[in-house]
């Protein structure tokens, strides 16, 4: 289930720029020098300018494209003009951020852009990676030029960022640090066979199932009478091993992190349905107990954050002098790429783009920051 629905586009496109630094799923687009580079070649009209620099047509241009090659559904939202409006200002952000960027993150952050574009590109295969980029008249070039620019300005801001941030953070999100094995039963909205059940037929049946359970029928059988979760966890006896809680949409990840071990909860509600949970094992980690890529992955929430409070403070009051964007030539039909897995976990953030560097979804509903988690339904 979609816990990031209400999310605004601003969100999305702070995750797509962060999400570079772990997955190589966000943005592109050409400069790694903001003033050596600027307009060079491009007598297109000028549609920004801010301290330091300006944008062009062109470059904005390019940007919406690189946005529709990874986000084709975000196709929508670049007829309104609030989103482009802010599509701009973060172009700037890079931009001018890049530009006093040190040559310690210009370095890393050109080896790391580097590395994740050959990771991409391998894992997507060549030919569907060239196919992205065709579709938007995009070249490797630009693409890459454009990593190198978010990784370069992520590695600046991360930088910044001490251990007593990092402790912060942590201290108020270690709930998102537990890890569960969990098995359930889903008892649909829709059954098996794709019919509508109601609320209280699907409830109705819910008591049932877990009456079953109580009486200690075994739940690796019930879930193949009567769960609608997908057939991938359906044939793993309902189990979510190991997992994130994190991943999971509130109502599963909060029972998740409370129900007593080994303990058959009471019917737990979703969008999808009920959900009769047990959960076999879980775990708490401290601050001692994070690994490196565990605080990288925080430093780089920070930074996102520091990035979005850039953007709605100093950017706004005093690096821009003007934008005058044009106007949207608008187009009959949109392009909707929302991937889909088996099963209803349904990722948070919908990239469009999968790495299968994580698990696939199923009924709990997954959210937060995708970084290749399969989506679904």
């Amino acid at each position: 289930m979609f816990q990031g629905k209400g999310r605004s586009w601003k969100t999305l496109l702070i995750v797509m720029a962060a999400v570079l630094t772990v997955s190589a799923l966000a943005g592109c687009g050409k400069k790694e020098d903001n003033t050596a580079n600027s307009g060079k070649g491009d007598t297109s009209k000028v549609i920004a300018t801010y301290e330091g620099g300006e944008i062009t047509e062109n470059e904005f241009d390019l940007e919406q494209r690189i946005v529709l090659a990874l986000q084709p559904q975000m196709e929508q939202f670049l007829q309104l003009d609030d989103f482009r409006d802010y599509l701009v200002k973060q172009v700037i952000t890079y931009e001018y951020l890049e530009g006093k960027a040190d040559d310690t993150a210009k370095e890393t952050g050109k080896k790391k852009a580097e590395e994740q574009f050959s990771a991409m590109k391998e894992s997507m295969g060549a030919d569907q990676f060239k196919s992205m980029l065709d579709a938007q008249k995009l070249t490797e070039e630009e693409f890459k030029n454009y990593m190198i620019k978010i990784y370069t300005v992520m590695q600046s801001e991360q930088a910044k960022v001490t251990d007593e941030d990092v402790a912060t953070e942590f201290e108020a999100t270690k709930e998102d640090y537990i890890t569960a094995s969990v098995r359930h039963i889903l008892i649909g909205f829709t059954d098996k066979e794709g019919k509508e059940r109601s609320q209280e037929d699907a409830l109705k049946l819910a008591n049932e199932v877990k009456g079953k359970l109580d009486a200690g029928e075994d739940f690796a059988t019930l879930v193949k009478e009567y769960s609608s979760d997908g057939e991938t966890n359906i044939n793993n006896g309902g189990l979510y091993a190991d997992t994130p809680i994190s991943n999971w949409v509130t109502e599963f990840k909060e029972k998740a992190a409370t129900l007593p071990l080994n303990t058959i909860s009471e019917p737990v509600e979703t969008t999808y349905g009920y959900h009769i949970m047990r959960v076999e094992a879980r775990t708490e980690k401290t601050l001692d107990d994070l690994t490196q890529d565990d605080k990288d992955l925080i430093k780089m929430s920070i930074a996102s954050q520091k990035l979005d409070e850039f953007m709605s403070g100093e950017l706004e009051e005093k690096v821009i002098k003007s934008i005058d964007l044009p106007k949207v030539e608008t187009t009959e039909e949109g392009t909707d790429s929302g991937t889909e897995s088996d099963g209803n976990a349904g990722t948070d953030t919908n990239t469009g783009t999968d790495t299968n560097t994580g698990t696939d979804g199923g009924n709990a509903g997954t959210e937060g920051t995708d970084t290749g988690t399969n989506n679904s339904k």
